[in-house]
């Protein structure tokens, strides 16, 4: 499912124009990107959380010339379901 039929599941499902489920959902995404970037985890109750994770400093190989690397210090966005989604999604997708 892309962006395009997220909005219009919306706008279909609560009878809302498309251009306002459109605005709506940009806002929030630009709001949990800018929220992230100052460091900030947001937790949504039912949903989950979008946090930022700390990875530590490591070594690697850069096996063309042999030698060791090292990967610098880094933050990177990630998501964590709630119990309540992950089960949601584990009820649904039986295989």
């Amino acid at each position: 499912m892309r962006k395009v039929d997220v909005i219009n599941k919306i706008a279909s499902d609560t009878g809302i124009p498309k251009v306002d489920v459109l605005v709506t959902l940009e806002t929030f995404f630009d709001t949990v990107k800018d929220t992230l970037a100052t460091g900030e985890n947001i937790h949504i109750r039912g949903f989950g959380s979008f946090i930022v994770k700390k990875k530590a400093k490591k070594y690697g190989r850069d096996i063309r010339r042999n030698i060791t690397i090292e990967i610098p210090e880094r933050t990177v966005p990630a998501f964590k379901p709630s119990n309540a989604f992950v089960e949601k999604v584990m009820d649904e997708c039986k295989v």
